[in-house]
């Protein structure tokens, strides 16, 4: 398991780090040769919180080309314009948008974009679930061990959002209690992330 480090500051006072595993592997290695994508142009997608803002931006700061975040959100005609303008740049494009699919009503763009490298990032397995949860936990100051991750990682939902969720619960009820995160803190914030009956809890 590797990690990217971002130059942008967290509230832990370091920088922000993309942890690489099978999720997003692919894709970060992707990213390193925009030259062969193409049109020069790839489209990134994938759950919430998964990192694709991260990716974006240390595509854009390490020189690799240019970053739309947040697609979806623009209106089509400029996204189709600033495809254009790359193009006419011989500049890469990597076009971040939401989950798939992302339907498209302006037909220029729909076939510009449908023939561009299509990246993905998937759901995280334990493993890197394991390294994303410390990290995250790190980035908050948040004092979390691999005894923790083995503890709760077999009992968290597999999702980043979800882990994110968790580390910020527990971290919220380690200041409420005035303790450091303990089995007894673990237990609870999975309890209040995934409801009182959850049977992996035991």
């Amino acid at each position: 398991m590797s990690q990217i480090a971002l130059p942008l500051p967290t509230g832990g006072g370091g920088p922000q780090r993309i942890v690489l595993g099978n999720a997003n592997a692919a894709v970060a290695e992707a990213l390193l040769a925009p030259e062969s994508w193409p049109y020069r142009t790839a489209v990134l997608t994938g759950p919430p919180r998964s990192g694709k803002s991260l990716l974006a931006g240390w595509f854009a700061a390490n020189g690799r080309g240019e970053a739309v975040d947040d697609a979806q959100a623009m209106p089509e005609d400029a996204l189709f314009h600033r495809w254009n303008r790359a193009q006419e740049d011989g500049t890469p494009l990597l076009i971040v948008a939401g989950e798939p699919p992302w339907n498209i009503a302006l037909p220029d763009l729909k076939s510009r974009l449908g023939g561009s490298l299509q990246l993905e990032i998937g759901q995280p397995d334990d493993e890197m679930a394991a390294e994303l949860l410390l990290s995250m936990a790190q980035e908050r100051g948040l004092p979390l061990g691999q005894d923790a991750a083995d503890y709760l990682v077999p009992r968290a939902s597999r999702s980043h959002a979800a882990l994110e969720n968790l580390v910020i619960t527990i971290d919220r009820l380690s200041l409420e209690r005035k303790a450091p995160p303990s089995l007894g803190i673990w237990r609870a914030a999975l309890e209040a992330v995934n409801g009182p009956d959850e049977p992996r809890l035991l």
